[in-house]
């Protein structure tokens, strides 16, 4: 084919000219292709945030993992002390002395069991004379976070604002003495008078504790015997009236730690023995009180 024969008779140094020039071309096309590659490398690596800007463009902040909580450790809500053990006196009615040559138990006597205290039941009819005062008392389990307690009967008694005692030194009457039961809340209350003061002893309430109503018959079967303190300042109040006349003068020369039954306790059971009271001299006088048991 002439054509053919044409394009390549033209000699050796035609054909060494020609592989120079081709192969200058191949790596000029070599040197393109890695500079286009070198770009769109770096194109590629910038839009993937790993070129020089500021941190705030290429690293993502971390998320930090909150620090938990800490359950707090629940604490106790109610304080309460053990009452403790005192005597019953000499005129308990609780089927542990006599009067006049006969055991006197007014516990198994019909009508002990009631809320208002302050007159007399069955067959005597007096009523005690005095500034009302009313008295809740909640008995609780020291040993079970103060649980209240109930169905416990608690059997009160305290003196005229005279300083008598019925059944003893008042033999005709059966007043200022009652039982109650304990409600679902540990509480029972007694309406009575606020009690006087006599020579000797700083102005108390006697009260006993029976696990049940059932068993409140006889002292024996008791699981605390133990007084309450009247607040001072009640006192004060109550013996400046004309009614209490001889419980001023008594009152001025006792105080709990001189007297015979408070005086060796420690101030955390006389505070926790003293009830609370609010009121005034015309309206009576509310007081509260715990008893705390170690069941």
């Amino acid at each position: 084919m002439p054509g053919h024969d044409e394009a390549h008779d033209h000699g050796l140094l035609h054909d060494l000219q020609q592989m120079r020039a081709l192969a200058r071309e191949n790596i000029g096309r070599r040197r393109t292709l890695r500079l286009l590659f070198s770009a769109s490398g770096a194109a590629l690596i910038g839009a993937c945030g790993g070129g020089s800007g500021s941190s705030g463009d290429s690293t993502a902040t971390p998320t930090p993992t909150p620090t938990p909580t800490p359950t707090p450790t629940p604490t106790p809500t109610g304080t309460c002390i053990a009452d403790p053990e005192e005597t019953n006196g000499p005129y308990p009615a609780d089927g542990s002395n006599s009067s006049n040559g006969s055991v006197v138990n007014v516990l198994d006597d019909s009508g002990i069991v009631r809320t208002d205290i302050r007159s007399s039941f069955g067959s005597s009819s007096g009523t005690a004379a005095g500034i009302t005062m009313e008295l809740t008392i909640t008995v609780v389990n020291v040993n079970s976070s103060c649980a209240a307690l109930e169905g416990y009967a608690v059997y009160i008694w305290h003196c005229t604002r005279d300083g008598l005692y019925s059944l003893y030194t008042v033999p005709g009457e059966n007043y200022l003495r009652g039982v109650g039961v304990t409600d679902a809340n540990g509480q029972v209350t007694f309406t009575s008078i606020f009690p006087g003061c006599y020579s000797g002893r700083y102005p108390h309430i006697h009260f006993e504790v029976y696990p049940s109503l059932a068993r409140a018959t006889s002292y024996a079967n008791r699981v605390l015997t133990s007084q309450f303190a009247m607040p001072a300042d009640a006192c004060n109040t109550v013996y400046a009236t004309s009614g209490y006349t001889s419980s001023k003068s008594n009152f001025a020369s006792i105080s709990t730690s001189s007297d015979n039954v408070f005086g060796d306790n420690t101030s955390a059971q006389v505070t926790a023995m003293t009830p609370a009271m609010t009121g005034d001299v015309t309206n009576g006088y509310t007081g509260t009180v715990t008893v705390g048991l170690a069941i």
